[in-house]
C-alpha cells in the first residue's frame, strides 16, 4: 500500500464522508427536518465516521489511528441502528434508507479490513526490530 500523506485520500473517509453528506441532505428535508432530537442525534452518528477517519490519521501512528477506526466502525453500527428505527417509523422512505444503509456497511468493511492491514502492519514492524 502506498504511503498516504492526507486523509481526504483515503477509500474509508470518501465513503465517510458521501455518508455523512447524504445525512445531511435527508435530515433537511421533512419529516426528520422538524424532528430537532432525531435530526441533531443521526447528523452527529454519521459525522462520527468521517470525523474519527480524520482525527486518528492526524494523530500520525498506527496504534491510534486503529483506536479511531474503531471508533469510526462503532459509529457506523450507530448509524444503522437509527436508519433501521427511522425506516420503521415512516421517516425515511426506501430508497435512502438502502443507499445508506449500503454505504455503512461498506463503510464498516472497508474499516475492518484496514484496521487488520494496519495491525499486521504493525505486528511486522514488531517482529523486523526483534530480528536486528
Amino acid at each position: 500500500m502506498a504511503k498516504v500523506e492526507r486523509f481526504e485520500d483515503l477509500e474509508v473517509w470518501q465513503i465517510a464522508k458521501s455518508i455523512a453528506v447524504e445525512v445531511y441532505r435527508i435530515s433537511d428535508l421533512e419529516p426528520v427536518k422538524s424532528d430537532f432530537g432525531l435530526k441533531d442525534q443521526i447528523r452527529r452518528a454519521a459525522m462520527s465516521l468521517s470525523d474519527n477517519v480524520a482525527e486518528g490519521f492526524e494523530y500520525n501512528n498506527n496504534p491510534d489511528f486503529i483506536r479511531f477506526l474503531v471508533y469510526a466502525k462503532g459509529s457506523s453500527g450507530e448509524l444503522r441502528n437509527k436508519l433501521i428505527i427511522l425506516k420503521e417509523c415512516g421517516k425515511l422512505n426506501q430508497i435512502d434508507f438502502d443507499n445508506l444503509y449500503a454505504k455503512s456497511i461498506e463503510f464498516s468493511s472497508k474499516a475492518k479490513n484496514f484496521i487488520n492491514y494496519l495491525k499486521t502492519f504493525e505486528s511486522q514492524k514488531k517482529l523486523d526490530v526483534r530480528k536486528k
